[in-house]
This record gives C-alpha cells, sequence and structure tokens, in this order.
C-alpha cells in the first residue's frame, strides 16, 4: 500500500509535489514547505536582520509561492524557485522599510525595572562573550549593506548556494551575483577591521 500523501514517507519529488498541488492534493504543498521551511527561514532572518520580518517575508512568500505554483514551469529546481520568492520578498519589505524607516526603541541606560540589563552576564553562565559579540557584530554590519548585496552574500557566503543558483534565485546575472559579493566583501571587512579598532 502506498503511504498517504504528503505522510513522512512521501517519495516524490519537489516538482512532483508542486504538480500534485495543482492537480488538487491537499497535502502536497506542505510538504514542500515542511522539507524547506528551516533553510527558507535561515535566508530571511539573515537577509531581513529582524525575526518579525523575516517570519512575515517567509509567510508572504509562502502565500506567493501556494498562488504561483500554476506557473512553475521546472526551469530551475523548486529549491531555487522558492529561495528566489523568500528574497523578493525580504527585498520587497527591505524596500518598503527604507520608504517608511521606524526607529527602534532604546532601552535606557539603567536598565530599570527588574530583569538583568542589556549586556549582564548571567553569573554561571559559560562565557562565550566573545564569539556572541562577533557573531552579533557580523550581523549588524551585515544590516548595513544595501539589501541586493547583502542577498547576495547571504545565499553565497553563509549559505553556501553556487554563485549560479543565487544567480537564478535574484534573478541576475552570474557577474552580478559575483560583483555584489566582492563589493559586500570589502565593505563588511572594512566595517569590522574597524569595529576591532574600536575595541582595541
Amino acid at each position: 500500500m502506498a503511504p498517504a500523501a504528503g505522510g513522512p514517507a512521501d517519495g516524490r519529488t519537489d516538482a512532483e509535489l508542486l504538480a500534485a498541488h495543482v492537480a488538487g492534493d491537499p497535502d502536497a504543498f506542505g510538504e514542500v514547505v515542511r522539507r524547506h521551511r528551516d533553510r527558507l527561514w535561515a535566508v530571511a532572518l539573515r537577509t531581513c536582520g529582524d525575526p518579525e520580518e523575516a517570519a512575515d517575508a517567509v509567510q508572504d512568500a509562502l502565500v506567493s509561492a501556494l498562488r504561483a505554483a500554476d506557473r512553475f514551469r521546472g526551469d530551475a529546481a523548486v529549491t531555487t524557485w522558492l529561495h528566489r520568492i523568500v528574497v523578493n520578498a525580504c527585498l520587497d519589505r527591505a524596500r518598503r522599510r527604507a520608504v517608511r524607516p521606524t526607529v527602534p526603541l532604546e532601552e535606557e541606560p539603567g536598565g530599570g525595572g527588574d530583569g538583568p540589563r542589556r549586556g549582564a552576564v548571567v553569573a554561571g553562565a559559560p562565557d562565550a562573550t566573545a564569539a556572541v559579540e562577533a557573531r552579533l557584530d557580523v550581523a549588524a554590519a551585515l544590516q548595513r549593506l544595501p539589501a541586493p548585496q547583502r542577498a547576495a552574500l547571504v545565499l553565497v557566503d553563509m549559505y553556501g548556494v553556487p554563485v549560479e543558483e543565487a544567480a537564478a534565485v535574484l534573478g541576475v546575472a552570474v557577474g552580478t551575483v559575483k560583483s555584489r559579493c566582492s563589493r559586500g566583501r570589502a565593505v563588511l571587512a572594512g566595517l569590522l577591521s574597524g569595529r576591532a579598532r574600536e575595541d582595541g
């Protein structure tokens, strides 16, 4: 007896699942999402830099993918198609933020309240401060890049997506991805070395 569609033993390829979704299989698209949601979320989080924005971008992207599944032609892998939609959703949100910037509320210097102040170390916890600070520095520097450079670096450098596939995801030429990565790396290096000098 064949396993239930969309179940854990579903052996269909992503493209077969997408075709089944278009044909009316109610579980097929959910299986595609289950297979790829963690990586889509990670890419969105790195690209947006904010968990709420990333969650909204992934949700927007999956709704778009659900609605556009009948237009998938198989020219690229389903994963490439999904990544393109997620990155585009992130870039759309970044463009909207640039038009209507928001200023985050800063915590008061005294901290206030009963909780620990930002930056306080919890007693007894292993000191991973340097590693955490390095990750925070990279994340902060990444957010200072223009969104197209950030998206290229996230895909190529952080998730190891081949340049050709990243070009397909971003809808640009391979040379454009290489150029964006090169410029982005140079800016990141400058930002991070500047931070190191400040701390030194």
